[in-house]
């Protein structure tokens, strides 16, 4: 793998209009199916039309167009929709979506940051082309943080005083392209008061890590979301790696994908820790053996390097 070489991933292209085109990445999704009928669910976001039993569980189902903004499916038209269902953040959730298209395949360096003009709080994590169509990416992070805000919201976080105190002497990297998830982590951080550095791309956090690394204050824990354009989790761990001076960094892979084939290749590459996103509190202990990695390696290197002003004196 070098940096030239992408990776890629299947989108799944839909329609939530009759003529705008949308996507989500392939990995995400675990079956799709014609619309079934639904059972209301009192109390539910204004966005959930329901839920129904796929293959022994039950799946709420979200209208996709109006989560995002687009009028909701007419009600004479829902029996034509179809539904996506995805398998993330540990949960399966079904969208309704009117149409779908195909799916392709896309080289992460294909994707485009999605338009400044859209604002930060669109649910759009990115933009590409296929056969000369706009196909924008969905956040689904950020969609399902508005339909479910309170699985998002977490603060339970329980670190030792020295823990904390370990943590707060870390150069820490979060990187992450979801603007939801880049919150989360965040959010995590301070709620303890551990200061950080964040990037939503890969190819940003490799340029902040080699300059780090030749100002003599080279970053230790790197927290990387694995589904990322320009250079993903999987690439960038591989040119930590790959550079003698940055290789010591602790890396912990994280993704959105509740799949332990994302799980496994993620130590394949090099990654310290990996972890299906998202909970702080699985996340911080993750990240205070990071530290004490370090701690580690500076008592061992006090010992030995003790141990040799000894073997000078016999």
């Amino acid at each position: 793998m070098s940096k030239q070489t992408s990776q890629s991933q299947g989108l799944l292209h839909f329609y939530l209009t009759s003529n705008q085109l949308f996507a989500i990445g392939t990995m995400k999704v675990k079956e799709i199916v014609p619309y079934v009928p639904l059972t209301n669910l009192p109390n539910s976001h204004s966005h959930v039309i329901g839920s129904a039993s796929m293959r022994g569980i039950t799946v709420s189902v979200v209208d996709l167009a109006a989560a995002v903004g687009f009028r909701p499916v007419p009600a004479e038209q829902v029996k034509s929709c179809f539904i996506i269902v995805v398998d993330i953040c540990r949960q399966t959730v079904g969208f309704l979506v009117r149409k779908i298209d195909k799916i392709s395949e896309c080289r992460w360096d294909d994707i485009k940051p999605a338009p400044v003009s859209v604002g930060e709080h669109a649910f759009i994590s990115g933009v590409t082309r296929s056969d000369d169509k706009l196909i924008q990416l969905l956040d689904i992070e950020m969609i399902l943080e508005a339909t479910y805000p309170e699985q998002f919201n977490q603060t339970d976080i329980e670190l030792t005083l020295p823990e904390q105190a370990l943590l707060s002497k870390m150069n820490i990297l979060l990187v992450d392209d979801s603007a939801t998830a880049r919150r989360q982590l965040s959010g995590a951080l301070d709620s303890i008061e551990v200061d950080y550095k964040v990037t939503d791309n890969g190819k940003s956090a490799l340029d902040m890590m080699e300059l780090a690394a030749a100002q003599e204050e080279p970053f230790q824990i790197v927290v990387c979301d694995i589904e990322m354009p320009r250079l993903d989790g999987y690439e960038l761990t591989f040119e930590i790696r790959s550079n003698p001076k940055l290789s010591n960094a602790f890396v912990i892979l994280h993704t959105s994908l509740s799949s332990e084939i994302s799980v496994d290749r993620a130590k394949q590459v090099g990654a310290n820790n990996a972890l299906t996103k998202f909970d702080a509190h699985e996340l911080t202990q993750a990240m205070v053996k990071g530290a004490k990695s370090f701690t580690s390696d500076n008592s061992n290197a006090a010992m030995t390097d003790q141990d040799a002003d000894i073997d000078s004196l016999l």
